[in-house]
């Protein structure tokens, strides 16, 4: 009888200390206090009472920066918001060498956000955000390496701006506007001057060429108004009489 209790606990036991990981997750086991590596992922066996796991997730997460009040190099106040993405590639690191990996993605990203932005003029935040990103990025991934994390992407994800600088910048970009109209305009009759001076360059070596141009200029008239008669006068007859003055 005793023999059969015994081997009912050592079966308990020993189903009790095998373990599955999924695809994504690894554990770092511990043996008596002290780390022996990962497993997974699969079925693998622990040790009763000696071996301990700590599962740490694999896959790829995101941590949102809530709006943050910067001062940019230019003194304006605005707050920023951001997204972090980033993943756990070593697992024994990421246990062993910070208490919480997540959390200190997180302050991390809060306090690098506020300092490169505030380095920042707000123009340069407006016109070159992939260039904060990557900035903002390479920051966080050099201080994440020691922990066993890899910081894969940064976005700046929405910038707010003071209600007096968003009337400014609406009047600034309707200005521009309104220049480009002008520049465009004034192109527009540069150009046709242009051409009207190699027209009259052209009709002043061939003469004829104003003879077709008045013909057209009547058809185009009898065509417009149907009910107007029109008398056309040889263009010779006209510089006759102008020749005679």
């Amino acid at each position: 009888m005793f023999f059969f209790v015994l081997v009912a606990i050592v079966v308990a036991v020993l189903l009790t200390s095998i373990r599955v990981i999924k695809e994504y997750e690894r554990a770092v086991i511990f043996r008596l206090g002290r780390v022996i590596g990962a497993k997974g992922p699969g079925i693998f066996f622990l040790w009763p009472i000696i071996d301990s796991m700590t599962k740490v997730n694999l896959r790829l997460m995101t941590v949102e920066i809530q709006p943050q009040d910067v001062i940019t190099k230019d003194n304006v106040t605005i707050k920023i918001s951001a997204v972090v993405y980033f993943k756990v590639v070593d697992p024994v690191k990421s246990v062993i060498q910070v208490n919480n990996y997540f959390y200190a993605i997180e302050q991390l990203s809060q306090t690098t956000l506020r300092s490169i932005c505030g380095q920042a003029e707000l123009d340069k935040l407006l016109s070159e955000r992939e260039k904060i990103n990557t900035e903002i990025q390479e920051i966080l991934d050099k201080h994440s390496d020691s922990w066993g994390v890899k910081v894969t992407l940064v976005e700046l994800k929405q910038i707010d701006l003071p209600q007096d600088m968003q009337r400014a910048m609406a009047r600034q970009a309707e200005a521009e506007r309104d220049r480009r109209a002008k520049v465009i305009s004034a192109e527009g009759e540069y150009q046709a001057a242009k051409k009207l001076r190699e027209a009259a360059q052209i009709i002043s070596e061939y003469p004829q060429a104003l003879q077709l141009r008045y013909l057209q200029t009547l058809n185009e008239i009898s065509a417009k108004n149907n009910t107007t008669t029109i008398l056309p006068i040889p263009l010779d007859l006209i510089r006759g009489f102008s020749q005679k003055e």
